[in-house]
């Protein structure tokens, strides 16, 4: 995927995108701890994630090197929905807008196609992924919802409260060029190619 800032025209990257496999566990940890703006778990979940819900996980590669994903499963019961765990991109690549593509490319995988709904929790205090969701939702074309969702009583320690936040519903439409020669499995992973402006946002990813 070629992608150009249109605020910036000497800014293009290409972009390779993919489902996760389980060798991604290791970039993924190492991804989360470069970005400096998400919280990092242990490099076993990062590889359990790749593993368990790796057609549920986006990989964005440029020149070989793994520079944003998007970390996310389908909670159970809710066949239709589709829930980010963490989104991120290299520090260099923050601040451009690319954020809401990492999203439109993760809930174009084989295995999202399905979900009209995305959902995520966000701190009170994380405006830049509020931004996000909300651009993310404009995009759509459709609506973003916010709920009370994990209460500060129910963490351990000393952290905001998370509302859920839940974008949707989302016209799903699946033409057979979109559908050609992409695999059902992590193993044979998907490839994106396509031309789009980045769109202009408010946070850093």
């Amino acid at each position: 995927m070629i992608v150009r800032n249109w605020d910036s025209p000497s800014l293009v990257h290409s972009f390779r995108y993919r489902s996760a496999v389980p060798s991604d566990g290791a970039s993924l940890w190492r991804l989360v701890q470069a970005a400096g703006t998400l919280e990092l778990n242990s490099a076993y979940f990062y590889l359990l994630f790749a593993t368990d819900f790796g057609r549920t996980c986006l990989i964005a590669e440029e020149a070989g090197e793994v520079v944003g994903a998007v970390i996310g499963y389908h909670p159970p019961e809710q066949a239709d929905t589709a829930f980010v765990w963490q989104v991120g991109l290299l520090p260099r690549l923050q601040g451009q807008g690319l954020g809401v593509w990492l999203l439109q490319r993760w809930i174009a995988l084989p295995a999202n196609r399905s979900c009209r709904w995305v959902t995520a929790t966000v701190a009170d205090d994380n405006a830049a992924s509020q931004a996000l969701f909300r651009r993310f939702a404009q995009q759509s074309n459709t609506q973003c919802h916010v709920q009370a969702h994990f209460t500060a009583d129910l963490f351990p320690v000393g952290h905001p409260p998370e509302p859920l936040y839940r974008v949707g519903p989302i016209e799903r439409t699946v033409s057979p060029t979109e559908t050609e020669g992409e695999p059902e499995a992590p193993e044979a992973p998907q490839l994106a190619t396509a031309t789009a402006p980045a769109a202009g946002a408010t946070n850093p990813i």
